[in-house]
C-alpha cells in the first residue's frame, strides 16, 4: 500500500494531536486560537518563515498603544523607556540562547544575511583574509569568498573539514593548500543546519578549531550561520569556549514576527569588529570633519560595548521592543525550544518515511529524497524538520517542480521550489558540475524561473519543511496529494453521464458515453480518475462489479484541466445525494457526498 490506510491515519493523529507529551495542550487548539489564517492552507514553508501566532500581534500592538517610545538616541522619557527595553531585551536573548553575558554580546541586524555582512566588513578591514566555508552554504555565506582577498577555500564534504581541523596540512601539496598557511587572519564558516535538506552538521568544528595547535588554523576565526537551525532547535551557547566566534540568525525563523537578525559575538573576538573603518551615528562618540584638511579628520569609537560601536544609526527599536512579546507568547505556547525540536523532529521522521513509500504500480519510487548518509530523520542531533525531494514518473522522467507547486497551490498547500539559495546543496544532490550550471544559466535558468529540467537532470528541488505548530493534518495533506502523481494501473471502466437525480436520491442515467474511457486505477485507494476531465458529473461503473457500492460519483474541479486536481469519491451508497440545484459548486458536492465517501 502506498500510504497509511484511514485506520492507521487516524492512530497517528490521535497520538500526535494532542500534543499533551510535549506542549501540554493540543496543537490543534493552538492552531485554532492562534493561527486562524491556517484555515483552508497547509503551509509547509517553514525553512523560509515560521508563523506569527495571533497573540504576538495583539500583544505588541497593545505596548504600542499604551507606551510611548521615543528614539533612544535621546534623553527624553520616551527615549529612555526604548533604551530601557532594549536593554531587557538584549539580555532575554542571551538567555535565550544560554549565552553569558560576560562572555557575549549580541549586535542586532536586519536579518542573518546582515549579520553575516558584518563579520565580512570586520575582517575585510584587517586586510587581505583567508575564507574557507562549507559547500552545503546558503548563498550569503558564499558571497564573502568575493571580499576574500587573501583566497578562499570551499570544503567540499564534512571530511574535508575533519581533515583540515585534525591533520597538519603544511606537508601536502602546496598547490591545493597555500590559501590555509596564509600568515594573515582567516574565516572559517559553514551553516549548522542546511537550508536545502535540513541535515544537520557538527556544532563541535568551532571548539575544535579554537583549541588547535596546527599552523594552518593560527588566527582563524569561525562563523556559524545558525538561521535554519534555531526555528526548530535549541542554540545552546553556554560552553563559551567551544562556541563559534560570531553567530549569525533571523528571528523571524523563530517566532515568525519581527523581521529582525541578529549577531552573537564571543567577546574574545570582538577586535576583529572593533577595527573596521567605517562608522555611523551612533556608534561614535565625537567626529571631525576633515574642511581643507585631511589630517584633522578624527572621530572615536564608542568603547562601552561592542553593540554600541557596531549598531549603526538608530536601532530598530519597535522590532526589537516586538521581541519582547515574541519571547512571551512562544514561551506560553511551546514552553521551550527543545519540546518544539521534539514535536518537528517526529512530525519529519513520518513524513520521510511515507514519502520514501510512494511508489508506482510497477514498483518504481515515486520520490527521489536528497538525505545526506550522516543524517537520519527522528535524530535531531543530524536532521532538522525539512525534506528535499523531486518526483520521477514510473519510467523515470522527471516531474517539473513547477508543475507540482503550481497544483499544490491549487490544492492549498504551500512549499518551496528551485535552487533555494544553497548552489552547493544542489550541485551535490543533482549531480550538476560548476561548468553544467553556467551552460544552464546560458540557457536561461534563472532564480525562480520554471526551467526545471536541462540535460536531462532537474534544475532545482521541492522542499517542505514543518515548525513548532505543524501536525499530522500536514503531512496527511501533503501525502495524499503527492500520491495523485502515482502511475496507477489502466483498466476500462464504464461511464455513465448523470442526466437527473429522482426524489428518492436515486441516480438516472442517460447511459454509456458512446466511448470506452480509460481510466486510471489505485490499487491503493480503490478509486479511479480520469485521464481526460469531465465538465459534467458522471457515474463511473467498475465492469466486474454492478453493485452500487462500486459506483462512484466524479465531480471536476470547477476551472481546474489537470487531471490530477480532480476529486473521485467511490460511494457506500447513493441515497439522499441528489443535488439542490444543477449549477451546485465542487464544494456543495462535496459536503453533500462526503458522508458516503468509502473508508
Amino acid at each position: 500500500m502506498n500510504y497509511l490506510s484511514h485506520s492507521q491515519r487516524d492512530t497517528v493523529d490521535d497520538s500526535l494531536e494532542t500534543g499533551d507529551q510535549v506542549y501540554g495542550r493540543s496543537v490543534e487548539d493552538i492552531r485554532k486560537n492562534e493561527y486562524p489564517l491556517l484555515e483552508g492552507t497547509t503551509y509547509l514553508d517553514h525553512a523560509g518563515t515560521t508563523l506569527y501566532p495571533k497573540s504576538l500581534m495583539e500583544s505588541f500592538a497593545a505596548d504600542m498603544n499604551t507606551s510611548l517610545f521615543g528614539n533612544p538616541h535621546s534623553q527624553s522619557p520616551s527615549s529612555i523607556r526604548s533604551t530601557a527595553r532594549i536593554d531587557r531585551v538584549r539580555a532575554r536573548i542571551l538567555d535565550f540562547f544560554k549565552a553569558d553575558s560576560e562572555y557575549f554580546d549580541l549586535i542586532f541586524v536586519a536579518n542573518a544575511t546582515a549579520a553575516i555582512k558584518m563579520v565580512m566588513d570586520g575582517m575585510r578591514d584587517h586586510g587581505p583574509f583567508w575564507y574557507g566555508y562549507h559547500a552545503d552554504s546558503h548563498t550569503s555565506l558564499v558571497g564573502v569568498r568575493e571580499l576574500a582577498l587573501g583566497s578562499s577555500w570551499c570544503f567540499r564534504i564534512d571530511q574535508d573539514v575533519e581533515t583540515w581541523l585534525s591533520q597538519d596540512i603544511s606537508n601536502l601539496s602546496p598547490c591545493r593548500f597555500q590559501a590555509m598557511l596564509m600568515e594573515n587572519i582567516g574565516l572559517f564558516a559553514y551553516p549548522a543546519q542546511s537550508n536545502m535538506n535540513g541535515r544537520r552538521l557538527p556544532l563541535s568544528w568551532p571548539g575544535r578549531l579554537r583549541a588547535s595547535s596546527l599552523k594552518q588554523h593560527r588566527h582563524v576565526y569561525s562563523l556559524l550561520d545558525a538561521a535554519a537551525f534555531v526555528s526548530t532547535a535549541q542554540l545552546d551557547l553556554s560552553d563559551w569556549e567551544k562556541a563559534p566566534d560570531f553567530t549569525a540568525l533571523s528571528f523571524y525563523k523563530i517566532f515568525g514576527f519581527p523581521d529582525l537578525g541578529a549577531l552573537l559575538v564571543r567577546k574574545g573576538a570582538g577586535h576583529i569588529l572593533n577595527k573596521r573603518r567605517y562608522f555611523g551615528g551612533g556608534t561614535v562618540d565625537m567626529v571631525t570633519n576633515a574642511v581643507g584638511d585631511l589630517r584633522e579628520a578624527w572621530f572615536a569609537r564608542k568603547s562601552t560595548s561592542l553593540h554600541d560601536a557596531l549598531e549603526d544609526g538608530t536601532p530598530a527599536f519597535h522590532n526589537i521592543i516586538a521581541l519582547d512579546s515574541a519571547l512571551d507568547v512562544h514561551q506560553r505556547l511551546y514552553t521551550s525550544m527543545d519540546h518544539v525540536s521534539q514535536h518537528t523532529t517526529q512530525l519529519a521522521k513520518i513524513m520521510y518515511e511515507r514519502l520514501s513509500a510512494l511508489s508506482h504500480h510497477n514498483g518504481a519510487r515515486l520520490c527521489t529524497i536528497y538525505r545526506d548518509s550522516s543524517s537520519k530523520y527522528g535524530d535531531r542531533k543530524t536532521q532538522g524538520p525539512t525534506i528535499a525531494f523531486n518526483i520521477q514518473d514510473r519510467k523515470g522522467r522527471w516531474i517539473g517542480k513547477s508543475q507540482f507547486e503550481k497544483l499544490a497551490i491549487v490544492n492549498g498547500i504551500q512549499l518551496r521550489t528551485g535552487g533555494v539559495c544553497n548552489p552547493g546543496g544542489i550541485a551535490r544532490f543533482l549531480n550538476i558540475t560548476p561548468q553544467e550550471m553556467m551552460n544552464n544559466f546560458e540557457e536561461g535558468l534563472r532564480c525562480g524561473n520554471e526551467l526545471d529540467e536541462l540535460n536531462g537532470k532537474p534544475t532545482g528541488i521541492i522542499r517542505v519543511s514543518l515548525g513548532a505548530m505543524s501536525n499530522i493534518k500536514d503531512i496527511n495533506t501533503l501525502i495524499n496529494f503527492t500520491s495523485l502523481f502515482i502511475d496507477m494501473e489502466r483498466q476500462a471502466i464504464e461511464v455513465w453521464v448523470v442526466e437527473k437525480w429522482a426524489a428518492n436520491g436515486a441516480v438516472h442515467t442517460a447511459g454509456p458515453l458512446p466511448e470506452r474511457k480509460t481510466f486510471l486505477h489505485s490499487t491503493a485507494t480503490d478509486m479511479a480518475r480520469t485521464e481526460k476531465g469531465f465538465s459534467y458529473p458522471v457515474v463511473m461503473r467498475d465492469e466486474q462489479c454492478n453493485s452500487v457500492a462500486n459506483l462512484a460519483i466524479h465531480i471536476p474541479v470547477q476551472g481546474v484541466v489537470e487531471s490530477y486536481v480532480e476529486k473521485s469519491l467511490q460511494l457506500k451508497s447513493v441515497q439522499q445525494i441528489k443535488p439542490a440545484s444543477s449549477r451546485w459548486s465542487y464544494k456543495k458536492w462535496v459536503k453533500r457526498l462526503r458522508r458516503f465517501i468509502c473508508d
